[in-house]
């Protein structure tokens, strides 16, 4: 039987260092990074996704990031064929994958071999439900899904008409509703799940100050910039955190002040929904507290898994 090849997660919360570590990791074990963060695809939103720069991607290779337009939205279905083409490439060359991000959905879509269900080819359907949104308001959408699927409709926000819409999408084409949809496949790599972790009072000190230093680097106008392009503030991409409450901004619509707080709370509340899919008792992750020597304490435990096969 042949062995399967190596992959190691790197995950955890925002803010908490994966880009830096992870580098660290790479040039030490000969790796590559593959993104596991759904706004790092986007071109043009640098600042406010905290993308590794062009000088860290020069150290390393980094794959899945600046791959589409923020205009061209990729599904779940699509990153999952991506990043697999791009682990399966890493493999083929001799080097050790690194998975690293913070978007729970796609790790699980990757760790735990999940199958997306299929998208309908007919957009009639999809502007339907759009349509009867836009007339009827996102509750009224909402309760259409928690009458199909109530279990579904009960972990999306009825805000999130993208997701709502997503979701009746699967059952009118399928006739099952997508929580029962899982299809699990067996995985190709084995996995080795390093998380860090910080107490949560520390992490949130590292998160004002990511914030602070985002607007010095010039949020408001990578925002403005988008906008200017034609782009909408209500793009999935957009929906990003700090990016819709710049727009509300720059339409006049909240002060600068209440913007800056406003993404101080949600970013608070997305590590919270975080812990969810990385969950501190969970079995298959080895949690590392970050602190000063941390990258080589990870460096010696995947060295030694390497090595135990």
């Amino acid at each position: 039987m042949t062995e399967l090849p190596p992959l190691v997660a790197v995950i955890g919360p925002t803010a908490i260092g994966k880009t830096k570590i992870s580098i660290r990791i790479a040039e030490k074990l000969d790796g590559e990074i593959v993104s596991a963060d759904s706004r790092l695809l986007y071109k043009g939103m640098d600042i406010g996704t905290s993308k590794p720069t062009f000088e860290m991607q020069a150290r390393i290779p980094h794959h899945l990031i600046d791959v589409t337009e923020p205009e061209k939205p990729w599904s779940l279905a699509e990153y999952r064929a991506s990043a697999l083409e791009v682990i399966e490439g890493i493999h083929q060359r001799g080097r050790l994958p690194l998975l690293v991000g913070g978007t729970g959905q796609y790790v699980a879509a990757l760790l735990e071999g999940w199958s997306p269900p299929p998208k309908s080819d007919d957009h009639s359907l999809r502007r339907e439900l759009e349509a009867f949104a836009d007339t009827h308001g996102s509750l009224a959408l909402h309760e259409r899904l928690a009458h199909v699927d109530p279990h579904t409709a009960n972990r999306i926000d009825h805000r999130n008409v993208r997701r709502v819409v997503r979701a009746l999408e699967i059952y009118y084409v399928t006739g099952i509703p997508s929580s029962e949809q899982r299809v699990v496949q067996p995985l190709t790599f084995r996995v080795l799940r390093i998380g860090l972790t910080l107490p949560r009072s520390e992490l949130y000190a590292r998160i004002d100050d990511r914030i602070d230093a985002m607007f010095e680097a010039g949020f408001v106008d990578e925002v403005r910039k988008l906008i200017s392009r034609g782009l909408s503030p209500d793009l999935p991409a957009l929906s990003a955190i700090g990016y819709r409450q710049i727009a509300d901004h720059l339409r006049g619509e909240i002060s600068m002040e209440e913007a800056v707080r406003q993404i101080r709370r949600a970013t608070r509340q997305f590590v919270r929904r975080q812990a969810n899919w990385f969950k501190s008792d969970d079995p298959n992750i080895q949690w590392f507290d970050v602190g000063e020597e941390v990258e080589e304490v990870i460096i010696g435990v995947i060295k030694q898994w390497l090595i135990d096969g």
